[in-house]
């Protein structure tokens, strides 16, 4: 393997490292939400949950999209496919 993927994966495993991020995804894996939601179901700010969502649409691990006024995120689930591809040790 060349080093972009493992460059890829280990941004991917720096995102999820950190537990709110990893509870912010978990959260994204239920269904699409927006900054507000995501800030009542975790009890941060929103500037906080901002910053997070930030590092994991950098790194390609979450999507944001924009609605008029509202801003969405998802999960991308390539990103999680290759995750899994890269975990499986047979």
């Amino acid at each position: 393997m060349n080093q972009e993927p493992f460059e890829m994966f280990l941004q991917f495993f720096k995102a999820l490292g950190d537990e709110t991020r990893l509870r912010i995804v978990a959260l994204l894996g239920e269904r699409p939400r927006s900054v507000g939601d995501l800030a009542a179901a975790l009890g941060l700010s929103e500037p906080t949950v901002s910053h997070h969502l930030k590092k994991l649409t950098e790194c390609g691990l979450i999507n944001r999209e924009q609605q008029g006024r509202t801003v969405t995120h998802t999960v991308v689930p390539e990103a999680f496919a290759e995750l899994r591809g890269v975990l499986q040790m047979d």
